[in-house]
């Protein structure tokens, strides 16, 4: 298996949802999870109707941000010891992208194509 990818939680009634993945190591860097996390972003806002979508990652994950940067997702800051890992807490970046803002490269990536 090469990795996942999923919504760990939607609100339907809040139309917003939150995206996790994980890949193996021997697949990182080959732009796998950038490609899964573009569709299933585009999934979420053209077929379930969601306003927000966001993911986070451990701050020292480099690799996920990228990852998350790279799918046009936004920073919006560090949850400061928001997980309780192994007997230790773990501070989370958090990364979004708004319908508006999917819709708006969306259109800015069909117009580059003309």
């Amino acid at each position: 298996m090469i990795g996942t990818i999923d919504f760990v939680w939607w609100q339907p009634r809040h139309h917003s949802a939150e995206i996790g993945y994980v890949i193996a190591p021997e697949y990182w860097g080959q732009g796998l999870m950038t490609e899964a996390a573009s569709a299933i972003i585009k999934l979420g806002f053209e077929k379930m109707e969601l306003v927000r979508i966001q993911a986070k990652c451990f701050v020292e994950n480099f690799g996920s941000a990228r990852v998350m940067e790279k799918a046009r997702m936004s920073f919006e800051g560090i949850n400061r010891k928001a997980m309780y890992i192994k007997g230790k807490h773990r501070d989370l970046k958090t990364y979004s992208i708004l319908k508006e803002e999917f819709v708006l490269l969306q259109k800015k990536e069909e117009d580059k194509a003309l």
